[in-house]
């Protein structure tokens, strides 16, 4: 540290590598300021200082010695080489004085013969053209043994100029002749190779370079050679055909290293023939038929790549596995982009898109395929399933049966849409294309596939009420159809296009909201699907139990029964009914909007008043009040009308109240028809009255069946010869006692 701030000033006497430096004052300013130990550690550290520059001393005086040594050795070398050297310089100039003698000597010599050796030369060059010439048809014919065209053609060509120039001397014109007919033998040998189906691609072209040589027109051989290729790769297209059967993969696999690599070649080997080649000779290939050649070649590859493409197409229509299918599709579609180079103003990758898009839209509709033969599967197994039951248990099991139709095709449409993402990968080579996205994921999966499903199967649903009068069904069946139907308006469907929308991105990709399908139209399509499907169960439930009450009125004879002593089996049948159809309906329809609980204190009271009317409305239809009864009928004219067949509305109340008075309504009617006795009439009061003991419970208004009742028995009284009720306590013993 001290030495570092003493050699901060020039001349300091305390600086040890400096010139002034001064031993004395140094020791007395360390022995002031160190201690003996401090003063020993800088000692220690001063001798190793010294022995450190002594030993780099003797190092560079020891490595200078042998460099100089060396260089010495060089000197002395050197000064023995420049003497061998100048003495070869001196011996090198005595030959050359030499040589030089002997060049004037042999030019003075030869002086006198060089015109004659000149001329002789000319005759021997001569000679060697003429023998050349005698032996050229021989060597031609052995050459064209040997197979060796190329050479053949060379040695034509080279005596070719010879022979025309000497074509007047009947010697060379026999030459000339038999020459051509060699010639024209090797034109029809290498035009065969065209007919050869093996011929490669690089021993045509090099036919085909002979012929050009030849002065064989090139509109012919063009001809030819796109004939030869077109018929090769008419045989990769038929094996591909042959593999249609194959794994997809090895399918394009195929179709690449095959058909695509075979087209390639025969295109880079036409332009190098035609297009691309320098001319031999000036115009020997004219502008017209240069652009005549790439016409006939664009021609040649659009024919061929739309038969490709048509057999690709139809080859990507059928594949089960969609992972595979895309894998398949990437290798074909990244080939294609590297094909464009081949035809000008041609775009192969865009019909590569199309046919992408076509598989896509094919995959979708098979998946569309499968999902209806999904839920016609589903269908007929319910189907199966409510026509095994027992109709005493026909209840039991519908909640699991409506799972059955609801819960195994969301999870499937589901599995479909995930199988279908795999087409929106990034790495795909098509799958940033932007119109492919949009007609894919807005057109074909969204509102082809997931639309359209949801459509069919509204539609399938509505099947079931068309043809409807003698219904090969369980009628339960459009119960639960019309709560599926109405499940779906209320969850699945908002559920099924928001994974869609979200999974595709349908509203990045579609142009405008008013391409898509809204979720209000389809839930509306739901609601009137499960609509129609409710009132045509109330309907041919109704007609149902109307039939056995028509059959029982039209089947008896009304003017010779007996004293009735019981309710009649039929009403017993559709009460039991009734009740049957109640506990279908309470498995899948709660009774929130319908009527109240009929277990209550309030209802047996407004049953027991009900009952209390109904009964004193009997006396009215007495031949002493048939007034009163005119004056009722009258003011029926005037009262509220009864819609038999209105639409219900979704809960057990509104089901059964419909079924009530279509049953009631086709009592009423068949009553009205008939003509009865006192008994018969009886036996109408006995069974209206055991029918309003029962029936009331189903109903959300009771006096729409008392309004009901009453009428049928005031028809039947109206229809009655002797018109003469029971009193009301034998018709409750006989009601009760059944």
């Amino acid at each position: 540290m001290m030495t570092s701030e003493s050699s901060s000033s020039s001349g300091n006497p305390y600086d040890l590598n400096g010139p002034n430096f001064n031993s004395e004052l140094y020791l007395q300013k360390l022995f002031k300021q160190c201690n003996l130990k401090q003063v020993m550690d800088h000692e220690a550290e001063i001798v190793r200082d010294t022995q450190t520059l002594h030993s780099d001393m003797q190092t560079l005086v020891y490595e200078n010695y042998n460099k100089f040594i060396a260089a010495t050795d060089t000197v002395r070398k050197m000064k023995y080489d420049f003497n061998q050297m100048e003495e070869s310089m001196d011996l090198l100039a005595k030959n050359m004085d030499s040589i030089t003698s002997s060049s004037e000597q042999i030019s003075s010599t030869l002086q006198s013969t060089k015109h004659q050796i000149i001329r002789l030369s000319s005759i021997h060059t001569l000679l060697e053209k003429l023998q050349f010439l005698f032996k050229l048809p021989n060597k031609l014919t052995d050459k064209l043994n040997e197979e060796n065209y190329r050479q053949a053609v060379q040695d034509y060509i080279h005596a070719k100029k010879v022979l025309n120039q000497y074509a007047n001397m009947p010697s060379f014109q026999g030459i000339q002749k038999d020459c051509e007919d060699i010639v024209e033998e090797l034109k029809t040998r290498l035009h065969a190779q065209f007919e050869k189906k093996d011929a490669s691609m690089q021993s045509l072209a090099e036919s085909v370079d002979l012929l050009l040589q030849l002065k064989e027109p090139a509109d012919i051989l063009c001809a030819d050679f796109l004939t030869h290729a077109d018929a090769r790769l008419s045989e990769q297209l038929d094996n591909l055909r042959d593999m249609c059967e194959n794994d997809i993969i090895e399918f394009v696999d195929a179709s690449l290293s095959g058909f695509l690599s075979d087209l390639c070649l025969i295109v880079a080997s036409y332009k190098d023939m035609f297009v691309d080649r320098p001319p031999l000779e000036p115009n020997e290939f004219s502008d017209d038929f240069d652009t005549k050649a790439v016409s006939r070649l664009n021609t040649f590859i659009m024919n061929n790549m739309k038969k490709y493409f048509d057999l690709v197409g139809k080859r990507v229509e059928n594949v089960a596995d969609t992972a595979v299918l895309v894998r398949a599709l990437d290798r074909f579609y990244k080939r294609l982009q590297a094909m464009n180079a081949l035809c000008e103003d041609t775009d192969f990758a865009r019909t590569g898109t199309e046919i992408v898009i076509s598989a896509g839209r094919k995959q979708c509709r098979n998946h569309l395929a499968a999902l209806k033969q999904h839920l016609n599967e589903t269908l007929a197994k319910v189907r199966q399933t409510l026509a095994s039951k027992v109709s005493s248990e026909s209840d039991g099991g519908l909640p699991e049966l409506q799972a059955l139709l609801v819960m195994p095709t969301i999870e499937k449409v589901k599995g479909i849409l995930q199988d279908l993402v795999i087409f929106l990968q990034p790495e795909l080579s098509f799958g940033l294309k932007p119109q492919f996205l949009q007609r894919f994921c807005v057109d074909e999966v969204r509102e082809g596939l997931v639309i359209g499903f949801l459509y069919h199967l509204t539609a399938t649903a509505n099947g079931f009420c068309t043809g409807l009068d003698t219904p090969k069904f369980p009628l339960t069946l459009l119960l639960l159809l019309s709560k599926m139907c109405l499940e779906f308006k209320d969850s699945n469907v908002h559920y099924l296009l928001t994974s869609t929308d979200d999974l595709f991105n349908i509203e990045e990709y579609a142009s405008s909201k008013g391409d898509l399908t809204s979720e209000i139209e389809i839930c509306e399509n739901f609601q009137k699907t499960a609509q129609e499907l409710l009132n045509n169960f109330v309907r041919l439930q109704g007609l149902a139990v109307s039939q056995m009450l028509r059959k029982s009125v039209e089947t008896r004879d009304w003017l010779h029964t007996i004293e009735p002593r019981t309710v009649r089996a039929v009403m017993k049948r559709v009460v039991e009914d009734i009740t049957a159809i109640e506990s279908q309906v309470t498995a899948l329809y709660d009774d929130n909007d319908g009527q109240v609980d009929r277990s209550s204190d309030s209802s047996r009271k407004t049953h027991s008043v009900s009952r209390h009317q109904y009964r004193s409305n009997w006396s009215s239809y007495t031949p002493n009040h048939l007034d009163s009864s005119f004056v009722s009928n009258i003011h029926k004219l005037f009262s509220e009308r009864i819609e038999i067949f209105s639409s219900v509305k979704f809960n057990k109340a509104s089901i059964l109240t419909g079924i009530v008075k279509i049953s009631l309504k086709t009592f009423l009617e068949c009553v009205r028809l008939r003509t009865f006795s006192k008994y018969g009439l009886q036996q109408i009061q006995v069974d209206t009255h055991y029918l309003q003991l029962y029936l009331w419970r189903f109903v959300s208004d009771e006096n729409l069946v008392h309004f009901l009742l009453d009428e049928i028995l005031g028809s039947a009284v109206h229809r009655c010869l002797e018109p003469v009720l029971m009193e009301p306590s034998v018709v409750d013993i006989i009601c009760e006692r059944n």
